[in-house]
């Protein structure tokens, strides 16, 4: 099974025959190439044109952050999976005003759901702030019932979204002890610990998804909530809305609830904070664990992994643009 690598350092990928080496002034190791998924660079990297024939030859993406951790590009090897009709039929779905705000619609849903779902499962058994939850609770349901299948704009529908997203995550600072609170959302740079948290997973998980649309036929560039734009994969920033409750918010919450980190995972101050290469390690450990974690499937009757519930998703998504089937958005039943 091939899984994900992760690169903290600066360094130099070299090729020499079919071996790929990483090597920096702390010495050189080979990277097992037929045993990686994506690769994720968080260091600065130099590589050769052979590097990159290699590993789009093995269908393994680049996938490089900047100094704050945030997503800055990939290397997207040729797609081997592609099908006209698919790509006629997402485009088809995205020009079409209703079909697209219809699609939209399911991914605040079904992101939203699942928003609902961590608040009810970590404030069970705590008296203290069940009042308060039951509130927050609330107040999310009713902003959901603003989004008529009719009416509503794209714009409208993501206003309605930004609402949720700060009501959920006013609610989550009820949950997090003191330092981890997260006040106010702020991402270019970070304010605080839980917001250095959240945005160093979010850019994961969309790069995760993006991993996943490169093994499908869909195209990553056509998108239905996030408006298509130049130099970014927009489907991705769709489907990622429903696994972050899922997966990102959950590995946070194990990693503040277990203690699992302390100051040295993060750098700088208030108001510019990071994380160290000791936090970021921490956080791929629990995300790894995460997306290896396993479940019995409702509808397969099999144990599947929280990594291929996106594949999965993905192949929702394909069926019905193509009319095969209408797309219901994954909601956690566990």
């Amino acid at each position: 099974m091939r899984t994900d690598y992760y690169i903290l350092q600066d360094g130099i990928l070299k090729r020499k025959q079919n071996t790929v080496y990483f090597e920096n002034k702390e010495g050189k190791r080979a990277l097992p190439v037929n045993k990686i998924y994506s690769v994720y660079a968080y260091g600065k990297l130099s590589f050769s044109s052979g590097v990159v024939s290699y590993l789009s030859k093995n269908g393994i993406p680049i996938h490089f952050f900047n100094y704050y951790g945030f997503y800055e590009g990939s290397m997207y090897p040729r797609e081997t999976l592609i099908s006209g009709d698919l790509v006629i039929q997402q485009a088809s779905h995205y020009l079409d005003e209703e079909k697209r705000k219809s699609l939209g619609r399911k991914f605040i849903e079904g992101a939203c759901s699942n928003i609902l779902k961590n608040l009810r499962y970590y404030s069970r058994n705590r008296d203290d702030i069940q009042e308060s939850m039951d509130a927050y609770i609330d107040s999310i349901e009713a902003e959901i019932l603003c989004l008529p299948e009719s009416s509503s704009s794209i714009p409208q529908m993501m206003n309605v979204e930004g609402r949720i997203r700060n009501i959920y995550y006013s609610a989550l600072d009820e949950i997090f002890p003191e330092e981890y609170r997260i006040v106010t959302r702020t991402r270019r740079p970070p304010g605080n610990k839980m917001n250095t948290l959240i945005s160093f997973g979010n850019s994961l998980m969309y790069t995760t998804v993006l991993s996943e649309i490169y093994n499908t036929q869909l195209n990553p560039t056509i998108s239905y909530l996030h408006e298509p734009f130049e130099r970014r994969f927009s489907l991705a920033l769709d489907v990622s809305e429903i696994f972050k409750p899922i997966i990102i918010d959950r590995v946070i919450l194990k990693l503040v609830n277990k203690n699992m980190l302390d100051d040295n995972c993060f750098r700088g101050e208030i108001g510019d904070m990071l994380l160290s290469e000791k936090g970021k390690k921490i956080f791929l450990q629990g995300y790894n664990d995460k997306l290896g974690t396993t479940i019995k499937h409702k509808g397969l009757k099999r144990n599947v992994s929280y990594k291929r519930l996106i594949r999965l998703e993905l192949y929702k998504l394909s069926k019905h643009v193509l009319g095969d089937e209408e797309y219901k958005p994954l909601v956690m039943w566990w």
